[in-house]
């Protein structure tokens, strides 16, 4: 996608020298353009509280995931 994005060259010209189909090259580009303006808009005030929300989630699965590798091993040297 960059080959067309960052240059002058078309959609055909570039599927061409990769040997790949023009429609599919075409889509990708449509998909990365598209993905380049949503991440350029601001996030709306659902978003932001969305996204705290999960940052939240994540970091509380993240320390229960290390207590469960601490329990884990604890466990299997109490094994040996």
């Amino acid at each position: 996608m960059a080959l067309v994005l960052g240059s002058d060259r078309t959609i055909a010209e570039v599927a061409k020298s990769l040997g790949i189909n023009e429609t599919s090259l075409g889509y990708w580009v449509k998909k990365a353009k598209s993905s380049e303006e949503a991440e350029q808009r601001p996030l709306s005030v659902s978003e932001r509280a969305e996204l705290e929300e999960l940052r939240k989630k994540n970091a509380q699965l993240q320390m229960d995931n290390a207590f469960l590798k601490k329990v884990a091993s604890f466990f299997a040297s109490d094994q040996k």
